[in-house]
Order: structure tokens, then C-alpha cells, then sequence
């Protein structure tokens, strides 16, 4: 997901601040149940995947957002 930026700057972010680690590992979650779902091995209606793939959009955008923010400042 941040394979652009510095995995140094990540890793301090994961250390030093709670919110983002939380998203982080949320969002880390809902990608490996997508993936289950995918190859069949979370069995779950289209529906509910669909539902897990805006959640774990929505997460990476603000943790994209978290980090440009403390990037800038």
C-alpha cells in the first residue's frame, strides 16, 4: 500500500502513533479476508465482499491522507 514511500517513515508512524497503526492493521485485516473471500477460502456473499472492498478503500485513503499530512508537516 505504501510502496512508495520510505518504509522507515511507515514504520515510525506504526510505532509513534495509535490511530494510524489502527487503520493500518485494519486495513491489513480486511485485505487478507478479500483475498480469502476471493480464492474461496472465507466463504461470504457477494454482497458482504463488496461491502469489505469500500471499507478497505475507504481505509486506505485515509490512512493516504494520514500520511501526506504528517509527511508535510
Amino acid at each position: 500500500m505504501f510502496e512508495a514511500q520510505p518504509q522507515s517513515e511507515i514504520d515510525a508512524l506504526l510505532q509513534s502513533d495509535g490511530e494510524f497503526r489502527r487503520l493500518y492493521q485494519r486495513h491489513q485485516k480486511l485485505d487478507r479476508q478479500v483475498a480469502d473471500a476471493a480464492n474461496g477460502a472465507l466463504p461470504l456473499a457477494p454482497s458482504a465482499v463488496a461491502q469489505m472492498k469500500r471499507e478497505k478503500l475507504a481505509t486506505k485513503e485515509r490512512l493516504m491522507r494520514w500520511y501526506e499530512q504528517r509527511a508535510v508537516n
